[in-house]
């Protein structure tokens, strides 16, 4: 996609863009997240191109689906996760990248008793769960502005090991009319004993491609536990489904500052970025590509493949990482064992300019943006509302926007497949969605849920744009306007319904959103 259609897809009316409102009129609170939010609606600024668009899962989806009987869930199984290159987006524990994808950043973490990383959120296919698919974890959005100038969530992870197998075993067990086993039946001495790591993900934006990563891990528990924490950065693989596509490397450097690592990378798009993490910590570096070898048994082009922190960090191996400190997928590794009540905090910047010094301001930066995003949501919560009220209304609003999600699917490119991949199977040519292939999305939208649901929903969708209006009305009018877009309604004037039937029938929903 070209950056004219990214403008006419943001700014879709009058000829090619919404005009900005005057600031003095129309909001009644001025405050600087408004000022960021009339920045990017006048186009003085993109505070939007970063924000927390990685979904939390990738596999299982329809556009991965690349079987002869269409059964997404088995044909990419979580189990593959770790070791398969996805063909269409990426997912991770509390991500963030750019509107396109091009780069991630997202955290790993190891409690020294799962046998996986754990990289991503774990739940149940569609067939596993006796009520369809379903994560199985606690976490909880609990914070963010519009422009994700700040974002703040919670994830709880045991520090014994993960029930993995019990949980898909229990709920298999479990018929239609019976309750979901879930992790807290699996777990329950170990969370009513507080034998947890309270894991909060913070980001806070310096400046528009200046993104600064808080993580803070709390042992909850009565005795000391050890914790691994793996600040991820990598690239989308955009070079394995296509002749000659450059692969983009991302390379360790040296800075002035002896408590700082660092890395340089880039990209066509992105130009030059500098990844940095305080402290002296080791880098492992390995190729976002599949591991042919443990999922297929053939051999692998390159020693260096998408699960190689797993297997460097859980079974030892040292050859998987590259020695020579560079890939297209970095991780840094630090390791603690916590005493009860005791906090380590990792400290991560990424950012479009070199610095001396990186992490001289970021205290200070995370300050300001939290009490800027106070004083936001004090200027459009009412003065009547409890405490307790603001706080659920905050939290029930920092949800819609943790479930904005990049959408990569073009339809036409699914059915016939890559150059240097297999070959789909005819019938997929009259199967799911094959009456859709003028469908080309590139885009980010709001999602129902972004694991159980990690697809829009034209529903849903509009039915989120009502309360989204109430802290970004701009947004929640490009979300309308774009499911209207030639590139997603099909010639017949129908609007998509959902990934896995783009012809399902829904209510006029959609209209009534967009009158409301």
């Amino acid at each position: 996609m070209n950056l004219h259609r990214r403008k006419v897809l943001y700014f879709p009316l009058h000829g090619g863009r919404i005009p900005a409102m005057p600031e003095d009129k129309h909001i009644k609170h001025q405050t600087i997240e408004h000022q960021r939010l009339a920045d990017s609606e006048a186009n003085r600024a993109d505070w939007k191109n970063w924000g927390p668009y990685l979904s939390e899962r990738a596999w299982g989806t329809v556009r991965e689906d690349y079987s002869p009987d269409g059964d997404a869930w088995e044909y990419f199984p979580h189990d593959h996760a770790r070791s398969r290159a996805y063909r269409w987006n990426e997912d991770g524990l509390g991500g963030f990248s750019n509107r396109f994808q091009n780069i991630c950043l997202a955290v790993a973490l190891w409690n020294e008793r799962d046998p996986i990383l754990k990289e991503r959120l774990f739940g149940l296919s569609g067939h596993q769960g006796n009520h369809g698919e379903d994560v199985k974890e606690y976490y909880f959005y609990l914070d963010g502005t519009p422009t994700h100038s700040y974002m703040k969530m919670l994830y709880k992870y045991p520090q014994v090991e993960f029930p993995y197998e019990m949980l898909v075993a229990e709920n298999r067990r479990r018929g239609r009319e019976d309750p979901e086993y879930e992790l807290i039946d699996a777990l329950r001495d170990t969370f009513e004993g507080n034998r947890y790591f309270d894991v909060f993900i913070e980001y806070a934006k310096a400046r528009e491609e200046d993104i600064l990563c808080r993580i803070t891990v709390i042992n909850r528990g009565p005795e000391p536990a050890p914790i691994h924490i793996l600040p991820h950065l990598w690239y989308r693989d955009n070079w394995s489904w296509k002749f000659d596509r450059q692969r983009p490397i991302i390379r360790q450097v040296e800075t002035a500052l002896p408590r700082v690592t660092s890395c340089r990378t880039e990209h066509q798009r992105l130009g030059e970025r500098w990844w940095y993490v305080a402290g002296d910590v080791p880098l492992l570096f390995t190729e976002n590509e599949t591991n042919d070898a443990r999922l297929y048994g053939t051999s692998n082009e390159s020693p260096y493949v998408k699960d190689a922190f797993h297997e460097f960090i859980i079974n030892g191996d040292t050859d998987c990482v590259n020695p020579d400190k560079a890939g297209s997928k970095v991780a840094a590794h630090i390791k603690s064992l916590l005493d009860p009540g005791e906090s380590l905090t990792v400290k991560v910047r990424f950012t479009n300019e070199s610095s001396i010094d990186p992490f001289r301001d970021f205290d200070q930066v995370f300050e300001e943006r939290i009490e800027e995003a106070n004083q936001f949501y004090a200027s459009i919560q009412s003065p009547e509302l409890s405490d307790d009220e603001r706080m659920v209304g905050r939290q029930a609003l920092a949800g819609l926007m943790w479930n904005k999600q990049f959408y990569f699917y073009r339809v036409p490119r699914w059915l016939k497949g890559d150059p240097t991949q297999p070959q789909p199977p005819n019938s997929r040519m009259k199967g799911r969605n094959a009456k859709w292939t003028h469908f080309e999305s590139v885009d980010v939208l709001s999602m129902p849920d972004k694991w159980e649901y990690p697809w829009f929903a034209a529903w849903d969708l509009a039915f989120h744009t009502i309360p989204i209006a109430m802290v970004d009305p701009e947004w929640a009018k490009h979300q309308l306007i774009l499911l209207l877009r030639e590139w997603y309604m099909h010639p017949n004037g129908q609007i998509p319904a959902y990934e896995w039937n783009f012809s399902d029938v829904n209510p006029p929903v959609h209209a009534w959103a967009a009158w409301q």
